[in-house]
This record gives C-alpha cells, structure tokens and sequence, in this order.
C-alpha cells in the first residue's frame, strides 16, 4: 500500500531521517527528515540546551554561513549522547522546541569520516530542509542540535546512534547501526506556524466537489498565482478524536499538482484508505492532520518547501505546489 507523501526534501535525498514507507505515485521508500525510526530516539526531552563537548568542539569548520562548509575532523568519532558546538552565533530568532525552522546542512559519518552527500542540502539559496524541533517523531539528536540555536547560527551537532536511528541504522545513506553522525547545521529562518482556517471563508483556493462515490474533484482558481506559504482550509470539521503528534491515522487523500490540475494520487479512486503516522509525510501533509478531529474533511495546499521541493518525486515535478483532500477516517 502506498502511503502519502514521504518526505523527498531537497536534492535527491535531502535528508534521509527516516526509513518511511512508499509514496504517492510508486515513488519508492523516500526517508524523512521530520522523523526517525529509531526506538531509543523518543525518550529523551529538550527542556534544555545542548552543551559542547571534546566531540562536537573537535570538529574544524570553515567557510561563510550559508555557503558549503568545509569540515574537518578526525575519524572515528563518537559520543554517548548528542553534543553542540556553536561555530557561528547568529542573531535571529531562537529555534525552540515546537519550532518549525528552515536549514542547510551538511552529513557525516563519524565512524568512517565520510560525508553523506546524498543526505546533505545544496546550498543554492532557495531551497531549506524543513524541520520541526521536537522529541517526539523526530531524530532526536538533530533536535537537541537545532534547539536553543538562533537564525543566523551555524552549529555542529555530533549525534550518537541512541538518539539518531538507533539499531537499525540508514544502510541507504551510509550510516550503519553503530555509526555516529555530524551534522553541520545552518538555521536560515523560524517558520510561523501554519494555522488552518474555515474553508468557506478563505479566498483563492481551490474549488472541491465531492462525487456520488465519494472521490474529491478539485478545481483550481483562474487567474490566481500559486500561494507562497501553505495553507490549511478546514472543510467539514469532524466530531471524534484529535489528532496529535506522533499518531498513527488512516485516512483518504487526494492529491493534485496546483499549475495543471493533474492528479497524481489518490487512495479515493483506488478504494483503499493509507495508513502511517503524521510524522512519516511531508510538513504539508502532516500539519493538515495534526489537531485535527477525526471524521474532518481537510485541504491543504503545498508550497514546494512543504513538499518535495527541488527534486520532486515521481510523477511530482521539481517544485511543484500541491493540493490534497483529506478525510480524516480514524486513530489508531
């Protein structure tokens, strides 16, 4: 069964924080940076800052804040729990714990020395991996990295395998079970979190007409440019429980490319509602669910910061816009 949208975050990879399940439109297992599989990742908190330590102060960084960073340092490296070394303080906001920020970044494993390319971000200026700061559903030792750090920082992050992805490691990328990991991490922007609003009130969106059968067609605004920022219309809210961080839901969906209007998912016309926890889907996805009753009728349209960003995914070209329908169905 496919599950919607797996996060494809920047260049081929972006960042490969999870071991997700399929994505729309057979794009294959695409990993995720809002989550991790890792078992011993979720038990810790962030009720504080990270301090440094001989691993993360070990670690040799050069080069301007937002260009590529040169990096250095002795392999094998390791730790037993998450240490952050500041290399450049910036003077922006703070990234807090429920923060939603933008960042580059780049990989490495400790143990061989290597960067993970793969799962490093380009550096071009337009295109940020999107992260919440959170414990829960989150590679933890990227959150204690990125928490307390301000917009304009550049920290090293030298991550442990207990709070990174734990016994199962990411063969995929190059980190086995018992590889430490570096991250070097640019805090380019707190992101203002996304409030949805009443549907019928919100303006330039998409029209939505549900068929005899149940399956959603979407419509698109003439003459109305594609939103910059993401946005969350409740269409029909329901009376069950709330939706929270973390939970797993089953759900059917309907996703449309904003500029053409082409479906390039549906678990509607397959008659098979998906499965998976709000933190294995893209941010667009997952804040449509999350504080959400169950039996709501949600749309979420995407930016493609919020989605699959420059490298797309499939059938989803690079930096498309994208809508999805939503039906809440259970928890659980």
């Amino acid at each position: 069964m496919r599950t919607p949208v797996t996060l494809a975050v920047i260049a081929a990879l972006a960042i490969s924080l999870s071991a997700c399940t399929q994505a729309p439109a057979d794009t294959g297992s695409t990993p995720n940076p809002s989550s991790s599989s890792s078992e011993e990742a979720t038990v810790s908190n962030l009720d504080e800052c990270t301090t440094s330590g001989p691993g993360s102060d070990s670690v040799t960084v050069t080069g301007d804040f937002g260009a590529k960073p040169t990096v250095e340092f002795a392999a094998p490296l390791s730790t037993e729990t998450t240490e952050r070394t500041v290399v450049i303080e910036g003077k922006g906001d703070v990234a807090e714990v429920g923060s939603n920020v933008q960042v580059d970044f780049t990989v490495y494993n400790a143990t061989s020395g290597k960067e993970l390319e793969s799962a490093s971000t380009p550096y071009d200026g337009a295109t940020y991996a999107p992260f919440e700061v959170s414990e829960t559903g989150t590679l933890l030792g990227l959150a204690k990295t990125i928490n307390c750090s301000t917009v304009g920082s550049r920290v090293v992050g030298v991550i442990p395998p207990a709070e990174s992805w734990g016994s199962q490691g990411q063969s995929d990328i190059g980190v086995e079970p018992t590889d430490s990991i570096v991250f070097v991490v640019d805090i380019v922007a707190v992101v203002p979190p996304i409030v949805p609003e009443a549907y019928a009130d919100m303006k330039d969106m998409p029209t939505v007409e549900f068929g005899d059968d149940g399956v959603p067609t979407v419509t698109m605004p003439k003459g109305v440019k594609a939103p910059t920022t993401t946005r969350v219309g409740i269409i029909k809210e329901g009376d069950g429980d709330v939706v929270k961080p973390g939970d797993n839901v089953t759900v059917n969906y309907h996703g449309v490319l904003w500029d053409d209007g082409t479906v390039f998912d549906s678990s509607y016309t397959r008659g098979e509602p998906a499965s998976f926890a709000t933190t294995g889907v893209v941010p667009g996805f997952k804040v449509a669910l999350e504080g959400q009753k169950v039996g709501s009728q949600v749309i979420s349209v995407v930016t493609p910061a919020d989605g699959y960003g420059a490298s797309g995914s499939g059938s989803i070209p690079a930096n498309a816009t994208l809508v999805f329908v939503i039906d809440i169905i259970s928890i659980g």
